[in-house]
């Protein structure tokens, strides 16, 4: 049965299927050519993959990044920025940095952190003699923020597929989020020196007392959530419907950015990003059923094992894997397809399942800025008007600076667990 189950979903996979099909497709194959098992367990798994509390944290938030989006609040983020690092070589490089940490805070999402940050910034440094492809990849690769400094929706559903707190992760998520963030924008420095780009003036009427109070109301929601949760006042998915009630309020009322009117294309939005995620999510379930009822984790994790039992070994094997994995897979569906099979290797070696949540997260946000599939590429192209070949080269550096600090994840992992 499981020779038909990877064989149907690798076969799907190179004829372009969508995973979550292919996900799906699969299973009922190696049901129905290779096992006596009734083909009802299928939809029966699928509706228990989602029947799960915690999962409705995942609609919730990315409602919640959708309603900051909306308010306009890249604009406000991209002034506090430039107040901040804009003055340094490549200021504007700079500013994009700082801006999609601050709005990865926010959104969660890498796509959204590139497209809200991208628009107003990538304009702005080809005007100011940046080449169109370098304005790309800083913004692809700095996109890439969204996913990992917390709140973060790809941690949620580690979290959820891992059955680790979704708390915990966030926490551990700040300090190697940060170190990312610093890393990238000592390249912008390099980068910035070698090809002679200069720091921005600061503009006459942009008060920083002004900017800071702006911004600081979309600042507080992160520290609205990492601080409900961490200080038990409320559970994640709790913390998401408070994101949500949080934003409508500052998006309405305080910035006057969202009508009621522009509400209904925000839900919208949400229920198809809700609907793909959680198809998948269901699908993965029945096809973790089985690879789990074949034992597949466990003979994988005992064959590695033969080989070494060093989890130093092991972190650097898992991390190539993870990266070719994020070149070809978006990060939800890495995930459900890896979490469930490395999980057994992970807890076989002692390694903590909150660092590995944290350090796959990172590996797998790479994929979002590396051809042929990611998706910061396309966006940044698009923005840029350059193609996806140029800003790929252009990201080399930004890439190695990914990993780097995963390398260095590797040999000290107390980094990321340090506060949990």
């Amino acid at each position: 049965m499981t020779e038909i189950l990877f064989l149907a979903l690798f076969s799907l996979l190179v004829m372009g299927v969508p995973v979550a099909f292919s996900l799906g497709i699969a299973s009922v194959a190696a049901l129905y050519f290779g096992s006596s098992i009734p083909l009802i367990i299928v939809p029966q798994k699928l509706f228990n993959g989602l029947n799960s509390f915690p999962f409705l944290a995942i609609p919730l938030f990315l409602l919640a990044g959708n309603i900051m989006a909306a308010a306009q609040i890249s604009e406000r983020l991209v002034k506090l920025s430039g107040l901040a690092l804009g003055r340094y070589p490549g200021g504007l490089a700079q500013m994009s940095t700082g801006a999609s940490a601050f709005f990865g805070a926010i959104s969660g999402s890498a796509p959204a952190t590139t497209s809200a940050i991208g628009s107003i910034l990538i304009p702005s440094m080809v005007k100011r003699g940046y080449a169109p492809a370098f304005a790309g990849a800083v913004v692809a690769s700095s996109g890439a923020l969204g996913l990992i400094i917390p709140p973060s929706l790809t941690m949620v559903i580690y979290g959820t597929i891992a059955d680790v707190s979704i708390g915990d992760l966030f926490i551990a998520g700040i300090l190697p989020g940060i170190v990312i963030a610093c890393a990238l924008g000592v390249v912008n420095y390099i980068m910035a020196k070698r090809l002679g780009l200069t720091g921005e003036p600061v503009s006459a009427d942009m008060s920083p007392r002004k900017v800071i109070a702006e911004s600081s109301l979309a600042l507080v929601m992160p520290l609205i959530i990492l601080g409900g949760i961490y200080g038990g006042i409320f559970t994640p998915t709790e913390s998401a419907a408070v994101a949500c009630l949080y934003g409508l309020i500052v998006g309405m009322f305080i910035y006057r950015s969202i009508t009621i009117k522009s509400l209904g294309p925000i839900f919208i939005d949400t229920a198809i990003s809700s609907a793909i995620v959680m198809y998948l999510m269901g699908t993965a379930n029945a096809f973790s059923f089985i690879i789990t009822a074949e034992q597949v984790p466990q003979a994988l994790a005992a064959s590695i094992l033969e080989f070494s039992s060093n989890p130093t070994l092991i972190m650097v094997m898992i991390l190539v894997l993870l990266l070719l994995a994020g070149t070809f897979l978006d990060n939800v569906a890495a995930l459900v397809l890896l979490v469930p099979t490395l999980g057994t290797l992970i807890l076989a070696v002692g390694i903590d399942p909150v660092y590995f949540g944290v350090f796959t997260v990172i590996a797998l946000a790479v994929g979002n800025f590396t051809p042929p599939v990611g998706l910061n590429l396309f966006i940044a192209a698009r923005l840029s008007g350059s193609r996806m070949e140029d800003i790929s080269k252009s990201a080399l550096p930004y890439i190695g600076a990914y990993l780097v600090v995963l390398v260095l994840l590797i040999l000290f992992p107390k980094v990321i667990t340090l506060f949990v």
